[in-house]
């Protein structure tokens, strides 16, 4: 099993700023792929953003430029820096970790964390 701690989230103004932070744990596992989803009321959950091992990233279109993602591969952790903060960024947000250990692998998700944008 992979435990996920994530904290960080928060009430901002806009244009503020708020940082991310999860927190894997599963010593007998082999962190691989480490992103955030988002799911605001009403809407489907999004990929914000990913990052592999080797850090390659990728964003959704929608926060390029605003949010960077990076990870800590010693502390098998990962943030999200959020920049320019919208209104339409208000979500919760879930880290999402894909793990393996040997020829098992799955996708393991955090409890999430609120981010609410005031406008």
């Amino acid at each position: 099993q992979v435990q996920l701690v994530e904290s960080g989230g928060g009430l901002v103004q806009a244009g503020g700023s708020l940082r991310l932070s999860c927190a894997a744990s599963g010593s007998s596992f082999n962190i691989n792929v480490m992103g955030w989803y988002r799911q605001a009321p009403g809407k489907q959950r999004e990929l914000v953003a990913a990052i592999t091992r080797g850090g390659s990233t990728n964003y959704v279109d929608s926060v390029k430029g605003r949010f960077t993602i990076s990870r800590d591969n010693a502390k098998n952790t990962v943030y999200l820096q959020m920049n320019s903060l919208k209104a339409e960024d208000t979500a919760v947000y879930y880290c999402n970790v894909a793990a393996s250990s040997g020829s098992y692998s799955c996708n393991y998700w955090g409890q999430g964390t609120q981010v609410t944008v005031s406008s």
